[in-house]
This record gives structure tokens, C-alpha cells and sequence, in this order.
């Protein structure tokens, strides 16, 4: 799991800060990482509307764009329906 961990931290870190802050995802880096990273379990990314909607859902503070906390929310959300867990 730590390995998982990782990968997720060092994911999020190099897709961030390419427009602005280096802590954060624009709405471009976060869909620059789902269809590079998440191609499988976001499968409507190229859609028109989609990563609006998707990126939408999880922006709690409605800034436009995803902290670390949020964007682990979403993790959380897909790997919970990629196992199963949720209803």
C-alpha cells in the first residue's frame, strides 16, 4: 500500500503546478492526469462536460481547482467502485 501511496502523492505532484500553484490542480492538469493516469475508471473523460462535472463534484471550496484532500476524495470514490463498495 505504501507503494500505492506513492505513486498517487507523486502523480498528483507532477501533473501540478504546470498552470499556477504547484499544490493544486487546474482544471487542465486534472484532466491532463485522469486520461493519462485514470483512462479505465474515467472512461467519459474526453466527453464534452465531463472533467467540469467530475472535477466539479469534488472542488468543495468551488476555487476551480482540486487540493491534494479533494482530488484523495475522488480517489477514494473510484477505487471504492472499482472493488465494489459502494452501492
Amino acid at each position: 500500500m505504501e507503494a500505492a501511496i506513492h505513486t498517487i502523492t507523486a502523480q498528483f505532484k507532477s501533473f501540478a503546478g504546470d498552470d499556477g500553484s504547484s499544490s493544486t490542480l487546474s482544471k487542465k492538469e486534472f484532466k491532463s492526469l485522469v486520461i493519462s493516469q485514470l483512462p479505465n475508471l474515467v472512461k467519459n473523460a474526453s466527453e464534452p462536460g465531463a472533467i467540469e462535472r467530475l472535477m466539479g463534484s469534488e472542488d468543495t471550496d468551488n476555487d476551480g481547482e482540486l487540493t491534494f484532500a479533494e482530488f484523495w476524495t475522488l480517489i477514494g470514490k473510484l477505487a471504492s467502485e472499482e472493488a465494489g463498495f459502494t452501492q
